[in-house]
């Protein structure tokens, strides 16, 4: 039921565009298709279409022989669809060097300028009916600084990789001949340490409306809950593009998420100067309101609606979740009047198999295997999230600690600040903005202090409905950042945060990074050749913590609001604790697929209610036959028992927010665990297998949208001929798909794999590791079914079926 509903509010995600176009003069119109690709050189101008020796500044419009000009040739540059993530495709490169290392020894940046300029071309038409209306370009997010053109003429530049930002184009367009959309985009200066791709990874799109519209992000709204009843109170920035003063009306109103309106506010008239901006204020009751909850993320729609000469000229929908959000020192945080304990992690963006550039589909998947383990909130960590992210958390029912890439009061970081918080402030994941992490060289002087005053005045003004925390890597230090924070966010140095809570008692605690521990996905041994790490809560880095380290002390005090755990999933990059051949890193409770270690069977067990019996490690050990196997059961059972080939080894009593381990002498067969929870009894077991047999291919999707932008994910593990999977296979698997799809990525969590994430057409590969790999494919805008294919040399194969549907 749950997946079927993923599938529906996916759906109704993608209609939104074409209903709201059908009603109002506003097109919100994607324009992922159909650009050119070419890489450029950051250090040689020749093989950069002479862009730097070009004076393309000197006059307005002046484009040159470059590739910024409208009539330049670029049919032999490589057509591609966006969201595109260049540094995926390239090859893995050993350096020394400590940043690339960071970003996953990926051959981009500074030291590879052959790699880090990027070309993108892109022409699109706008009819001559629409010659009256205001055009805008939007990009969702570019990595990093990019430059814009149109037509010839320069529009600006970005630079912030996370982001997004818009120009108004209307001056620009011409409506008889194709307009020409240039970026050129230069990842040579990395802004984090970890990977982040290259390119236009996030969405664009074309926005055309009229001269009195709503402003981009110009709807805010509040919501106040008194007894069963919600009053909205909904702030409408309109503006007026036009030359001429103009007249009009504002009417807002609420719908449930069927779309029946529920309450409508008395329409405002408002009238502005040319080229101006006024701000309308409405408030509505929404009566018997259903909250947003994790339980039930019910989403209402805002619609504000701009009239002129009684004709409607704009009209905006913006979804609303309707919830309080309360937090106190002693208590942490409520969610509606309920506490609730975070069980939280971080998460970078990357993904195995398509790097930065997911399909909209990918973040619910991923949102969707962390409310399996038991994750209820999710810290963007360390830069404004995708758009589609927060959309997903908002539908599922996540709680998102929303974050600033840097702490700075500059005029650009305040800027991006802006951006960030005005975009994202109607969702109600949203419960708190993170304003920074880890600011070692101002975190603690005058300096931080100040910096955190000015943004922290900046996220009031903008946002007086939530309130913010930072991320200190520091134990009980106060003096800088921590002065004025309102909530205190510690990154490790778990064992200050008592120290820390009885100096200040009045200042509620988070754990913003806990955690740490660092895996690797079916290896029970260190590895350093290969750079592989035990997949068992025992090793973390100096700075950090096992699991069982910190989170006893969260859940056992009311004050310690609870914590996100470093991380969700592995990422490319900090290959901690080793370096090449390691490409990717070791802290995620599941690996880079979203495949689970067995440290995410910890969390689930004291994080859900669901009844949980793990055993580790598999139970292949042929060669090892009498060595004594360290075995780990994590439970929520009260005790459990554990058995080889029917003998028992003992009962043990289960203690809270722990494990259990026994040291097994290895014998081939079944090693089984019996728990008794609650008067009840549960089972599981881990078997010697045989030989791999047969490949299995699994997806939680058989329907898919033919709509060029849907996605499927499908894992492959492989099965003995008595139907048992084989945990440490390592078979190469081949993919071939057939109908209106095609595969954009593959990967299999090993951290040390050099294999491609991109392969060339029809050669689709890639082996499994610890018996699983994944590959993930990308529908077509043809109807109908789309079959994928894996062989593999002396296994039989597995076919999928997913079915590709009409979008209206």
């Amino acid at each position: 039921m749950l997946l079927k509903r993923t599938a529906l509010l996916i759906l109704a995600a993608v209609l939104t565009t074409a209903t709201l176009s059908a009603q109002t003069p506003r097109k919100h119109l994607l324009l992922d298709e159909g650009w050119k690709f070419h890489l450029g050189h950051a250090a040689d101008a020749t093989k950069d279409f002479n862009f730097t020796i070009a004076n393309l500044f000197s006059k307005a419009g002046k484009a040159g022989g470059t590739a910024v000009g409208p009539k330049f040739d670029d049919q032999a540059w490589t057509g591609i669809t966006l969201p595109h993530d260049w540094a995926i495709a390239l090859p893995f490169e050993n350096s020394d060097n400590a940043d690339v290392m960071g970003h996953g020894y990926k051959p981009v940046g500074g030291l590879y300028p052959q790699n880090s300029i990027g070309w993108y071309r892109k022409t699109f038409v706008i009819m001559p009916a629409d010659s009256g209306k205001r055009v805008s370009i939007q990009f969702d997010g570019v990595f990093r600084d990019c430059q814009v053109w149109l037509n010839g003429f320069y529009l600006g530049r970005n630079e912030s990789g996370y982001v997004g930002f818009e120009y108004d184009i209307t001056d620009y367009i011409q409506f008889r001949q194709e307009n020409v959309l240039v970026v050129r985009v230069d990842a040579s200066q990395y802004e984090g340490w970890f990977y982040e791709g290259a390119g236009i990874y996030r969405h664009v799109w074309l926005n055309q409306y009229e001269n009195l519209h709503v402003a981009s992000n110009g709807v805010f709204f509040q919501s106040t809950v008194a007894g069963r009843d919600a009053t909205i109170a909904v702030q409408t920035s309109v503006m007026n593009d036009g030359l001429a003063a103009g007249q009009g009306s504002v009417l807002t109103y609420i719908t449930d998420r069927n779309g029946k309106v529920l309450v409508q506010a008395a329409e405002k008239p408002v009238a502005l100067a040319g080229r101006s901006t006024a701000v309308v204020q409405q408030e509505l009751t929404i009566k018997d309101a259903r909250l947003w909850s994790l339980e039930d993320p019910y989403l209402y729609k805002v619609v504000s609606v701009v009239k002129q000469d009684g004709h409607i000229v704009d009209q905006v929908r913006r979804r609303l979740g309707v919830r309080t959000v309360t937090i106190e020192a002693a208590t942490g945080l409520s969610l509606n009047g309920k506490r609730i304990k975070i069980q939280g992690v971080n998460c970078h963006q990357d993904h195995a198999g398509v790097g930065s550039a997911q399909p909209d589909y990918l973040h619910y998947y991923r949102i969707r295997r962390l409310q399996e383990l038991g994750v209820n909130a999710y810290r963007t960590s360390h830069h404004a999230p995708t758009p589609e992210l927060l959309d997903a958390c908002d539908s599922l029912g996540m709680l998102v600690l929303d974050e600033a890439r840097l702490l700075s009061s500059s005029a650009e970081y305040q800027d991006q600040f802006r951006r960030l918080i005005e975009r994202d402030r109607n969702h109600p994941s949203v419960f708190l903005w993170s304003i920074g992490n880890e600011e070692g060289y101002a975190q603690t002087n005058s300096f931080g202090k100040r910096i955190a005053l000015s943004m922290l005045a900046l996220q009031h003004q903008l946002d007086p409905t939530r309130t913010s925390t930072y991320a200190a890597d520091l134990g009980n230090v106060f003096p800088g950042v921590n002065e004025v924070i309102p909530i205190r966010g510690f990154n490790y140095r778990e064992k200050h945060v008592v120290a820390y809570h009885q100096d200040h008692p009045e200042q509620p605690i988070v754990g913003t990074e806990m955690g740490s521990t660092v895996t690797t996905r079916g290896i029970y041994a260190v590895d350093s050749v290969k750079g592989y790490v035990p997949d068992q809560d025992i090793t973390a880095p100096w700075w950090a913590s096992t699991a069982e380290a910190w989170w006893p002390l969260a859940a056992e005090n009311d004050w310690f609001m609870g914590g996100f755990v470093w991380t969700g999933f592995d990422y490319r990059g900090e290959p901690t604790p080793f370096q090449w051949p390691n490409i990717s890193s070791h802290f995620g409770i599941m690996d880079v697929c979203g495949f689970p270690k067995n440290i995410y069977y910890y969390y689930q067990s004291w994080w859900t209610d669901k009844d949980v019996l793990h055993i580790s490690p598999h139970w292949n050990w042929k060669g090892q036959e009498g060595k004594n196997i360290d075995v780990w059961v994590n439970s929520n059972a009260d005790q459990v028992e554990l058995f080889l080939n029917g003998k028992s080894l003992g009962k043990k009593a289960m203690p809270r927010n722990r494990h259990l381990q026994w040291s097994v002498p290895y014998r081939a067969g079944t090693l089984s665990a019996v728990g008794t929870k609650h008067g009840r009894t549960i089972r599981t077991q881990v078997q010697t297998t045989d030989a791999p047999d047969v490949i299995e291919l699994s997806t939680e999707r058989t329907i898919v949208l033919a709509d060029g932008r849907d996605a499927a994910v499908i894992n492959v593990t492989v099965k003995d001929k008595r139907g048992r999977e084989v945990p440490d296979a390592g078979n190469l698997v081949r993919f071939r798909v057939q109908g209106d799809a095609r595969i954009i990525g593959v990967g299999n969590g090993d951290p040390s794999s050099h294999e491609a994430d991109q392969c060339a057409p029809g050669a689709w590969q890639r082996s499994l590791f610890n018996g699983k790999c994944q590959v993930i494919i990308q529908s077509g805008k043809t109807a109908g079914a789309i079959r994928l294919d894996a062989t593999s040399d002396g296994l039989r194969p597995a076919v999928a079926t997913i079915q590709a549907t009409a979008t209206k």
